[in-house]
């Protein structure tokens, strides 16, 4: 589902104008992103949270060069759905069967 999707199903549920519901949708994403930034996490009861997790250095390799680098630690943005979230995608989405002779 794209942005667009979810703008268009919010605002014919709401009756409300789509450049209104785009708006918001906007405004929530740029308020978790600067929150995110700032150093603080965004908790949203019911659905999950955004998170700031710690990346630990490390040694790659540029395959390419056949040289080692340093991977400084660094921080990632990641999020952590809710415990209700977890429980509902797992009584309501099917496994999906992989065929393992496709993959080789």
């Amino acid at each position: 589902m794209t942005k667009a999707e979810i703008v268009s199903k919010i605002s014919d549920k709401l009756g409300l104008d789509k450049n209104d519901v785009q708006l918001t949708v906007e405004n929530f994403m740029n308020e978790v992103i600067n929150t995110l930034e700032s150093g603080q996490n965004v908790y949203l009861r019911g659905f999950g949270s955004f998170i700031i997790k710690t990346r630990a250095e490390k040694t790659g390799r540029n395959i390419s060069k056949n040289t080692t680098l340093k991977i400084p630690a660094h921080n990632i943005p990641a999020f952590k759905p809710a415990k209700v979230f977890v429980e509902g995608v797992k009584a309501k989405v099917k496994v999906a069967k992989t065929d393992k002779k496709a993959k080789k």
